[in-house]
Parts: C-alpha cells; structure tokens; sequence
C-alpha cells in the first residue's frame, strides 16, 4: 500500500478564465479501486492528464506509483495484436498475458489477428489485460464501457473487481457498482471521497441534499420571522424617539434619560436582530452548493393520426453475402418506449438505418406510417460545430426550449459562448439530445445516446422521457437506463 497525496492543487486550461481545479486537497490509496465521477466538463479527464504529468499547474501532487492510461494509444493499429501488446509492455510473460485474457473469456488466436480487425469490446479486452500485467503501476481507466454490450460490460465489471489500483471513470451506475470500493466525485464546489460503491454515494448525496433543503427552509423562514422583528424593533425606536419632542405640546413632562435609555435598549436589541439575521443569512449561503438544479421543462410530441406509427414481421438485413439480422418482429405504438437489444453485431444499428428510411437490402415485410416525422441521434458526434445559436436556426428548434434543455443537463452560461467542437464528448450527446427533444416529430430514434454522458444528466434524461412520455426507439448499454425506461424490450 502506498499514498497519492494531493495538495493544494490549482489548474485551468490556457486562456481560460476559471479555474477547474482551486486549492483542492485530498489523499488516495493506491490499494484502492476508485470510482471517478462528476458531470461533463467538471475536469475527470483532465485530473487524469495532471496525474499523468501532461499539464503545467499549482500545488503538488506525489505518488510513489507510475501512472498508466487506459485506453492506450494504439500507433499501428494493423500490427498483430500480440505485437501491440509488446509495445505496452515489452517485458510481459505470455503465460501471465494468458491467464488475463481467460479472465477476459478471449481466446488465445485472436493475439495473431491485425489488431484493427478485433471488435471494440475485444480491442477493450486486450488493452485492460495487458495494462494489468504490469507491476507498481496504478491504472487511469477511462471510460471503458463505451460500445461494449450488456454482456461484455458484466465480463468487465467482474474482472475489474478481482484487481485493485484504479481509477475508474464510468457513467454506468450498475457497472460502477459491481467493481469499485470507494467513489471520488467532482461536485459542483468541492471534491470528496467516500467508501462504497456507486449506489452508496448516491444515497449519501441524496440523504445530504435533503438534509440541505431542509435547512435551507428553516433558515429562510428564520431570516424572514428575524427581518419582520427587525422592523417592528426599528418602528418602535423611532416611535420612542419622537415621542421625546412631542411631549412639549401636550403639557406633561416627560423623563428624557428614560425615553434615551429605552430608545437605546430598543436599538441595541434591533442591532442583535440583525446580527443573528446575517447570520442566518451566511449559513444558509453555505448550504446547496452541491445540489444540482435543474428546472421543469415544456416539451410536447406531436400526436400520429394512428396508434401504431412501424411495424416489422419477419425482417433479416443482408449487406452482400451476410445477413446482420434474421426474422425480426415487432410493432412500435404511441407512447411506447422501446429497447432494442442484443449483443455488437446482432443488427440493432441496421434495424434503426432501415426505420429511419435508409436503403437496405432486406426480406420480409416493413411498414411505416406515411408522413411519419422521426428525429434521430447517431452515435457520431464530429458533424458537430459552430455556436448553439446558430445550430438552433441551422435546425429549425427553438433556441429558448434547446437552451433550456441544455442548461437543465448542467451546461453553465460559459458553455453557451464557446463553439460545439470544443466542448467535452458527453457535451456534444447532450447537444444532439436536446436537438431531438426540440423537433415536432412523431418518433424518436436514438442510438447508443448515452456514450460519455455523465451519471446525473442520464437520471435527469429518465426524468424528462418520463414526464415528457415520448414514443422512442432506443439502443443503449446502460442496464440501469434500461430497466428504469422501457416499456418493452426487443431482443436481436
């Protein structure tokens, strides 16, 4: 067991005006299996990049481990795989190589494939065992569930769990649960540490932010009940004040010293007011900086004249001699939410191409309602670019409702001044999202969605298909995501 110790750590990227990172302090043991997360843009990746030495910044950061990057950069992608391999670590024993990919259920004969012919999930795979044979070495692994299937992610997860000495950065709240024993998370104002898996950490921040709501209405209504007083007290001061002068008309004498020592006593008292006032005042400033806000949306779908918008009976996509798919069924109806499922290469993407309206060779009978609207987000995200005022107007959605869709998935009003190409991978999900929920179509086709986009923002997407309620046809790893949105599962 050995410490990283972080201290006093302050960054911001070149040219920027704020810093991701002010006098941030903490210490990790390299024994540990951590799990990373925090919303898009809050600095994950680039807190990866500092402990790999890639930045200059303020502070000091001491490890006695090396880091390692996962995943490794890949120079001759079309080198056999076992020569890949030896360019990570030129000292690795094969037996031990071996007994990492039977872990991983690879067999030996893909090391003698070009490594560009290997699927992602076995180009995955390859990489983690490889980074994993080597010694003194605590690994930054990022992101590995992108375009792994349901069942790869599982095989993963488990395999993960059996090691120790990583970060692991994940937006798949199941996967994050079977493999990490303690959570690092990038909040808002802060960056804590906790034991305990993912589903831990989220009902501590829960419980925390309840506890803050709760709070926070007491104090505001003490600040409102201390304010009230605070004016009665001053009314009356003013009142005894004058009284010392309108006394002169009315004949009587008055006790001036006294009216003077009650106007005193009554200002001294206003003056307590007032401090416990700010007080109340400051220590409710100090509450709900980690909740993440966000805001009730108005979106609507526009209504098809029949209930059921495709159907498919029977259908098997062929591109040339191979057929990607066989004998698929379903209908899709209003209001149903729709996971299409099945491991990489079953044919999901092809069924999406051919709904969508793509040219496919294909047997079997398909129908679509006529005149029927679909909005789709790919996986892709490089068309990407220019401003979001001007991707609004280039689109025909309203500027306001895609703005606010944005702001609500926790873009900060910086993010809405820079170009599209700049922003983080899970950013540029987020902005093809909220596109989608802007258009007046009738079905929503989306594609492996959630690649990059961060814990939260997927629980408020949940939120919004649930409160929204519109007809979707989805493709999405992400087991929990899933389970909470389907209403019906097509398994390929």
């Amino acid at each position: 067991m050995s410490l990283i110790n972080v201290t006093n750590l302050t960054f911001a990227h070149e040219g920027s005006y704020d810093n991701i990172f002010e006098n941030v302090s903490f210490q990790l043991d390299t024994d540990w299996k951590l799990g990373f997360t925090g919303r898009n843009g809050r600095g994950k990746t680039t807190f990866m990049n500092l402990l790999l030495g890639k930045y200059e910044y303020s502070g000091k950061i001491s490890a006695k481990v090396s880091f390692d990057y996962f995943p490794f950069h890949v120079e001759h992608k079309e080198y056999h795989t076992i020569d890949v391999v030896e360019e990570i670590y030129p000292d690795y024993q094969h037996w031990e190589l071996m007994r990492e990919l039977s872990l991983l259920e690879v067999s030996e004969d893909i090391l003698y494939r070009p490594f560009d012919s290997l699927s992602n999930g076995e180009q995955t795979k390859v990489l983690l065992a490889a980074l994993f044979l080597k010694e003194d070495s605590f690994l930054l692994i990022d992101e590995p569930t992108n375009h792994l299937d349901m069942k790869a992610r599982r095989l993963v997860s488990h395999y993960l769990n059996s090691k120790s000495g990583f970060i692991l950065v994940s937006h798949d709240r199941s996967f994050l649960d079977h493999c990490v024993d303690h959570i690092l998370s990038i909040n808002k104002t802060n960056i804590e540490i906790q034991k305990g898996n993912f589903s831990d950490w989220w009902e501590n921040k829960q419980r925390q932010d309840q506890s803050e709501l709760a709070e926070n209405e007491h104090l505001r209504k003490d600040i409102r009940r201390l304010s009230e007083a605070a004016k009665r007290t001053s009314d009356w001061s003013d009142k005894v004040e004058k009284s010392k002068n309108g006394t002169r008309n009315s004949g009587s004498k008055l006790d001036k010293g006294y009216v003077g020592h009650k106007a005193a006593k009554m200002m001294k008292r206003s003056k307590g007011i007032e401090q416990r006032q700010q007080t109340s005042i400051d220590d409710r400033s100090k509450l709900l900086k980690n909740i993440e806000s966000s805001e009730n949306l108005k979106i609507s779908q526009l209504t098809y004249h029949k209930n059921q918008l495709a159907e498919l009976i029977g259908v098997s996509i062929q591109y040339g001699e191979k057929t990607v798919c066989e004998d698929v069924s379903f209908t899709i109806e209003q209001g149903e939410r729709i996971a299409l499922s099945g491991k990489n290469g079953s044919g999901k993407s092809s069924i999406i191409k051919l709904i969508c309206g793509e040219e496919l060779s294909y047997t079997g009978t398909f129908r679509k309602g006529s005149q029927l609207k679909i909005s789709y987000v790919s996986q892709d995200t490089s068309h990407l670019e220019g401003n979001l005022t001007d991707y609004a107007r280039r689109n025909d959605i309203d500027e306001s409702l895609f703005k606010a869709i944005l702001r609500k998935l926790d873009f900060s009003r910086v993010q809405f001044e820079k170009n599209i190409e700049d922003y983080s991978g899970g950013q540029k999900k987020k902005v093809l999202i909220a596109k989608s929920l802007c258009e007046k179509v009738h079905l929503h086709i989306w594609d492996e969605p959630l690649n990059f986009i961060d814990v939260i923002s997927r629980m408020q997407i949940e939120e919004l298909l649930h409160e929204y309620a519109p007809t979707i046809l989805f493709v999405e790893h992400d087991s929990e995501f899933c389970n909470n949105i389907a209403t019906k599962v097509i398994e390929l």
